[in-house]
């Protein structure tokens, strides 16, 4: 099979251009709902976001360094809005493609944003996405995901790379479309 690049150029993540795939976590307080003042008024609550997972939710911290703004794999989950959320100011970039019914992500939804430090991604079930792209080294990064998700990749479930399992879906895009994408910034 021959492959095709498809370059995508990453563009600022505003709450607008993320919405099909997401939303922002951010302090800017036209992105979260006010819930309430604490302490009169020395501790403010906000929802920033609509998380959702059915069962078996983990925290886990990860330390990102660069790496070549090649995609090879996009995965979706299917029973949590996956997070990601940057500890330390540092930027990143994800490639993300709007959720499909089918098999495999559809390659004209897929776009690449780039996050400042201040700013976290949750993600819609079913966003099609590849792990976050570090611009920076050690770029530390809270995940939250289920469980079972850390399961799906690892063990009997992996085979050439790909992993399958409940909540997992992850596919070598240009083994399965011929399409290899490449980032710039």
């Amino acid at each position: 099979m021959t492959i095709q690049t498809k370059k995508l150029q990453a563009t600022l993540a505003t709450p607008e251009s993320i919405e099909p795939y997401g939303q922002l976590i951010s302090t800017d307080r036209d992105v979260s709902n006010h819930i309430g003042d604490f302490y009169e008024g020395a501790v403010r609550v906000h929802d920033p976001i609509s998380f959702s997972s059915d069962d078996d939710t983990c925290l886990s911290l990860t330390s990102v360094d660069p790496r070549p703004l090649e995609v090879t794999y996009l995965e979706r989950h299917f029973k949590h809005t996956q997070t990601f959320v940057p500890l330390g100011g540092k930027p990143y970039m994800v490639v993300l493609g709007a959720p499909t019914s089918g098999d495999l992500p559809e390659i004209e939804s897929v776009r690449a944003f780039r996050f400042p430090g201040n700013t976290g991604l949750c993600m819609h079930i079913g966003t099609w996405h590849e792990f976050p792209f570090a611009l920076e080294n050690s770029t530390e990064m809270l995940v939250i995901l289920r469980n079972e998700t850390t399961r799906n990749l690892s063990g009997d479930n992996v085979v050439d790379g790909e992993a399958h399992g409940g909540d997992l879906d992850k596919k070598n895009i240009p083994k399965r479309i011929g399409i290899s994408l490449e980032v710039s910034l």
